[in-house]
This record gives structure tokens, sequence and C-alpha cells, in this order.
């Protein structure tokens, strides 16, 4: 049997079956989907939402935990529908051995049945229905301008991977999520907290969704075979791995310069210039990258480096908003 690719492509055997996954499975797959080290992501744009909201008085920590909530279930959320569409679409099963990484390659719960299809569906659909309560909650009790960003957020979620827009299969993925986990999820944090989005929370959150977005960019090398044969059309595999290690190297350096550079404008608080450290590992990661980019082995120590370099961002320019 065959099934139909997001780009229309039939795939061999997509849809074989596989064992019943058994509890113990189960949880290890509900963990994977979970995925705290790719979770990170969200975690340093509510820490950063966070650290500018304590700048400006004592934290709704009741709020934040709801907050919290919600960004991390719809995390899950779209880590479980993404698994169905890239393994309908064969993404998944044509990652070798060789190209599997801690940070890319998917999560493999329905590859490697740890979760069943209908399994994976649910979780999904829990995932988004704990999202949604969690903005309904804040938008009915405590501030109604989160639904603006909560739901064009849980909907880029969705269509990251899915239909109709497929936007990581046509090149929009990397966009979408500099948008979402840059000025979306520490622009939501803060206006729960505060009523209102401070200018410095939009200037200073772009360069952490940018250096995020970085993250995905290296994290697509190693799936670039794969995503090939899937015709997953990412910017990497648009540009090729020889000019997309120049793209990696821009986004690395205009979200590792422009806390400096915002810092030394008037526009951020000057302390807020410590983000700039993100140069460090970032261009050490852009070092390897350049040296090895269809090395995935080699590759990995760049994927963690690049993991460090946004939330050394984030961490270094919260701190400067809290002193």
């Amino acid at each position: 049997m065959t099934t139909i690719t997001a780009s229309g492509a039939a795939t061999p055997g997509a849809d074989r079956p596989r064992a019943a996954p058994r509890p113990t499975r189960f949880a290890r797959g509900l963990w994977r989907l979970s995925d705290p080290k790719i979770s990170l992501a969200s975690i340093a744009s509510m820490l950063l939402g966070t650290c500018a909201a304590a700048r400006e008085g004592p934290l709704d920590v009741p709020w934040l935990a709801v907050t919290v909530l919600g960004i991390l279930s719809i995390e899950a959320a779209k880590n479980a529908s993404g698994e169905i569409h890239d393994l309908d679409s064969g993404a998944d099963l044509a990652v070798e051995e060789i190209d599997r990484s801690p940070f890319s390659g998917g999560k493999r719960v329905l590859v490697e049945g740890l979760l069943s299809r209908g399994q994976t569906a649910a979780i999904a659909a829990t995932g988004y229905a704990l999202f949604l309560a969690a903005g309904i909650a804040v938008a009915a009790l405590r501030e109604p301008a989160v639904l603006w960003l909560g739901l064009p957020g849980g909907a880029l979620a969705y269509i990251y991977n899915g239909p109709p827009l497929f936007l990581s299969y046509r090149g929009g993925g990397e966009a979408a999520v500099a948008l979402c986990y840059g000025p979306g999820i520490a622009a939501g944090t803060f206006l729960v907290q505060r009523g209102a989005v401070a200018p410095e929370v939009l200037l200073l959150s772009i360069p952490l969704g940018v250096l995020i977005a970085a993250f995905l960019w290296i994290n697509e090398f190693p799936d670039l075979r794969a995503d090939r044969f899937a015709g997953k059309r990412t910017l990497v595999v648009r540009l090729g791995p020889r000019r997309a290690v120049g793209g990696f190297l821009a986004l690395v350096v205009a979200g590792g310069a422009a806390p400096a550079a915002m810092a030394l404008a008037g526009w951020v608080p000057p302390a807020t210039a410590a983000g700039s450290l993100a140069l460090l590992p970032g261009l050490a990661a852009w070092r390897i990258l350049r040296a090895h980019p269809e090395d995935t082995p080699r590759l990995v120590p760049a994927q963690a480096l690049t993991l460090a370099a946004f939330l050394l961002h984030a961490a270094a320019t919260g701190a400067g908003l809290v002193v």
C-alpha cells in the first residue's frame, strides 16, 4: 500500500501495521512528544516575557502557571500532530540511521511503534484543547486581548506541518517558528501579567525568535535527504547545504548582534546587551556546520551549541531586564 505525501508523491509502506503499544511504550512516547530539550524554545521565550514583566512589578504566579500550562500543552500537541503528517508524507520513514540525532529526525513515536496513530491523535487533540482552555480562561478572567495572540499562534502550530498550508513543506516553517517562539510567546506571557505589551519585550523577542529559527535551520541539515524524498521543501532543501550554511550564519549574526545594537541605540536597557553573548556558541556552531554540513554525527555538537545560543540570549537579556 502507499500513502500520498503533502507534495503529492506516493510513499511505499508508510501505512504498514505496527505492534500495539504497551503502557511503558505509551509513557516513553508521551515523553518524546513533550521533548523537554526542544520545549526549551518556548520556555526561553516565556522566560524573557516573565523577566520583562517582573521588571515592572510583582508577578501573578497562578496566571503565570496557566500560561506555562497552555504553551507547553500546545508544544506537545504540535509535536504529536506533526508526527502524523510527517509519517504520512514519508519524511520520518526516510530518515536513515546515520542521519538521526537527539535534535532532529522527528520524535519517531509512530515509526518505532511507541504510540498508535489513534493515541498520537488523542494526545494532539488533548494538547490543543488544554491550550484553548487556558486561553479562554485568561481571556475571560484576566486579559481578553490574549486571544489576538493565542488564536493565530495555535493555528500556526497546527498548519506548521498540517493542512491546509503545510508551512514546513513549503519553506514557511522557519518564519513561523521565528514569529511564534519570539514575539508571540514572549509578548503573550508579558500581556497576561501586565495587560499590555511593552516595546522592549517586542524588540528583544525578535532576535530570540531569529536564534530559535537558527536552531530549526541547523536541525534541518540531518533531515535533508529524507525531506527531499518526501517533498518537504524546507529552506535548507531549497538552498542546498552549502548555501544554507550562509543562511545559518546570517541568522546567528542577526539574532546575536541585535541586543547589543539595540542597547547602544538606547532602545532597550543597557544591561540587555549581554544577550549578544549568544554570538559565542552561535559562531562556534557555524564553524562546525561549515566544515561538516552533511555529516550528522559531527553536526550534533553544533546543534547543541545553537540550542545554547538562544538559551543564553534569553537568560542574559532576561537578567538584564530584571537588573
